[in-house]
């Protein structure tokens, strides 16, 4: 029986090294696993994982028996050919997207190649850095044209002329990536042997507000000592059958990735804008106006015409080689099968990755939206939202579909799946827009109507005395000592000055007053939190955090009252505890007051109109502010200056206690684990 079991394991060891021989004699290799996790934005800028978009099943590692060296470039083109700039054997190689060899070229004339383009009719332009040269091959790799360094003045007599990259548009003009060039990419036409036509699509150089005042008060001297602000050089760069340009650029934040126009000028709108590598490498456009950037971190991103994020997939290779796994991308193609290839010059190898399912349906709908077939397209994206209802950017395009068909009820519906606020507000608008055409004489018949009523009553009353019941139930509320307080709060904010006096001198301190106003400005702020209009909301559909909410304002109240009773006992300050609590509770009565309007009108109102609601809040807590200020200055019968020394030793001494709670917070978390490890360790001897 041993003997049997011994035979099989034999048996089994010799089929795993059999498979791993034979995988190893073809060019490509495959794989079905996936060792890496897909990720997509939602509408709230936050990354989720979602389905798997790309799978990676193939790696070509040589074409025919030729491997590569360093390689730094290739180009896919539609005939299923890759053309590969070799930089470490000096040469270009041609290959099929299955591993087989066609041909090599450029021995003896390129230096160090590192980069390639191969127009329509099967050019090859090739930037050699060591070479200091652009070469145009023909199909079948004879020298054509040498570009050198432009000879016009306008390029610059000191700056080198250092190749990385090149496109070429259908018009045969050359875009260049040159190294250190920071004056942009670099455009030559072909005629008379090249010709300098300027630079193009130049980054421009961030200026902090550090470095404007630093050069505003250091010498001349000092400033010459001083880093150079200059700009980025682009690191990579591609263009689409319209002739636009992109380009990819480390260090420039947001802007790593641009879309050129041939003004040079960048078309993806920043608020699109919020997810980008620091470390881009190459860029490649998809075959639905998509834009694909890879990673030298082994990362590919997938956008939308529009820079709006669609995908972020792949990894760093973690030591596996796995399939799927990259270490150093430096170049990324699209085929036109939307198949993506990168290049990894430290593996020596091509990465082919297919689309999934899912993304075939995904990109179905963007060609037929981008077509303007709005009806068609959301077919598959109903098909993509079966796959995952979450998944925001297809709710997003189907809320536009909708809204194009001016079926703006579903546009509005789905525009609140995915966050979707330029799409809710333009869908919103057009509703509204329908309703006032059918209501605005009924609604003006209703404004005249009241007014008559008022007017009619206001008569009565002047003749009659209709309200005097209701003004001497009136009076006699109002001689409670708590609703008087209560009211008293409102002659506070009109005459903050005189208020406070009230407050310091005339008894007006109290402690059930102030806190009905604190009750209702947490009411408040939790309904105007979580139930304002979906333009103004800043918090995530169905999440509530009550608890927490009411949690953080009594903390502040108890705090801000605590710290600044502390610090104005210590400086003399004439307020008591109660007199300051209930100074910063009145100065929180113009948000009690205005906020209901601010509220009301977030839900009528689109984004063209927010400013309205923004404008609201600005004097809502400006007036906040100059209440508490002036309840410091006059209750406690300080100066500006004893105030304002007043209002930041009260900041101060809030963050010292913060920093001390969290020290606390901290050692106690570590001795409850200390306690909670013995613990555990008692109980497993006990048990041993």
């Amino acid at each position: 029986m041993r003997r049997k079991k011994k035979i099989l394991k034999l048996m089994a060891l010799l089929l795993v090294a059999m498979s791993i021989i034979t995988s190893g004699m073809n060019s490509v290799t495959s794989s079905a696993a996936t060792p890496y996790l897909t990720y997509t934005v939602d509408g709230y800028g936050r990354m989720e994982e979602t389905q798997t978009g790309y799978l990676a099943q193939d790696t070509i590692i040589k074409f025919g028996k030729e491997f590569l060296s360093g390689a730094n470039d290739m180009c896919v083109t539609d005939d299923g050919k890759i053309y590969i700039a070799d930089t470490g054997n000096a040469r270009v190689l041609v290959g099929t997207t299955e591993g087989k060899l066609i041909k090599t070229f450029g021995m003896g004339t390129l230096k160090r190649p590192m980069g390639i383009f191969v127009t329509d009719t099967k050019h090859v332009f090739v930037a050699d850095r060591d070479a200091r040269a652009v070469f145009e091959f023909d199909e079948s790799g004879k020298v054509l044209n040498t570009y050198g360094k432009p000879d016009s003045p306008l390029y610059g007599e000191g700056v080198e002329f250092l190749p990385l990259k090149v496109v070429v548009n259908k018009a045969g003009m050359m875009f260049i990536v040159c190294e250190s060039n920071t004056n942009g990419i670099v455009e030559i036409s072909p005629a008379d042997g090249g010709t300098f036509l300027g630079y193009f699509g130049t980054n421009y150089a961030a200026v902090s507000l550090q470095q404007i005042i630093y050069r505003a008060i250091l010498t001349d001297e000092q400033r010459a000592k001083m880093v150079s602000n200059i700009p980025s050089t682009p690191d990579n760069l591609a263009i689409d059958s319209k002739g636009l340009i992109y380009t990819v650029t480390r260090g420039d934040d947001e802007k790593t990735v641009k879309k050129l126009n041939i003004a040079g000028a960048n078309m993806l709108r920043a608020e699109n804008y919020g997810v980008y590598d620091l470390s881009p490498a190459a860029v490649a456009v998809g075959n639905h106006d998509n834009v694909y950037v890879a990673s030298q971190e082994g990362y590919i991103y997938e956008y939308n015409d529009q820079g709006e994020p669609l995908y972020v997939f792949g990894a760093k290779d973690d030591g596996t080689q796995r399939v799927g796994l990259s270490s150093a991308l430096t170049s990324i193609q699209v085929g036109v099968d939307d198949s993506i290839y990168v290049l990894d010059s430290d593996k020596n190898q091509i990465q082919v990755y297919r689309p999934s399912e899912f993304t075939q349906k995904l990109h179905t709908a963007l060609n037929l939206y981008a077509q303007g077939k709005y009806t068609e397209s959301r077919e598959p994206l109903a098909e993509v939202l079966k796959m995952n209802s979450m998944f925001d950017y297809a709710n997003k395009a189907m809320g536009r579909a909708f809204y194009q068909e001016s079926n703006y009820e579903e546009a509005l519906h789905y525009a609140r799946l995915s966050n979707d606020k330029a799409g809710y507000s333009d869908a919103y608008w057009e509703i509204r827009n329908e309703w006032l055409k059918a209501n605005i004489v009924k609604a003006l018949l209703f404004i005249v109507g009241l007014w008559i009523l008022y007017m009619v009553l206001r008569t009565l009353d002047r003749r009659k005395k209709i309200f005097d019941g209701v003004r001497k139930a009136k009076a006699r509320v109002k001689e409670n000592r708590f609703v008087s307080n209560f009211m008293y709060s409102g002659y506070f904010m009109r005459h903050p000055i005189d208020g406070s006096y009230g407050i310091a001198r005339e008894g007006r301190a109290s402690w059930s007053a102030p806190s009905l106003i604190l009750v209702i400005f947490m009411i408040e702020y939790i309904v105007n939190k979580y139930l304002c209009g979906f333009l103004q909301k800043t918090v995530r559909e169905g999440r509530y955090d009550i608890g927490s909410d009411i949690g953080i304002i009594v903390v502040a109240v108890v705090a801000l009252t605590a710290c600044n009773y502390l610090i104005c006992t210590i400086n003399e300050g004439e307020g008591t505890i109660k007199k300051i609590y209930t100074y910063f509770c009145y100065s929180l009565l113009p948000y009690v007051v205005l906020t209901p309007i601010g509220f009301a009108l977030s839900h009528v109102l689109t984004n063209n109109e927010q400013f309205l609601v923004t404008l609201i809040n600005v004097i809502i807590y400006s007036w906040v502010l100059i209440l508490a200020v002036l309840g410091i200055k006059e209750v406690n019968n300080y100066t500006v200056k004893e105030t304002v020394k007043i209002i930041f030793l009260t900041i101060f001494t809030i963050l010292i206690i913060a920093l001390l709670i969290f020290i606390i917070y901290v050692l106690w978390a570590q001795v409850f684990d200390f306690i909670s490890a013995v613990f555990g360790e008692v109980v497993y001897r006990l048990g041993y």
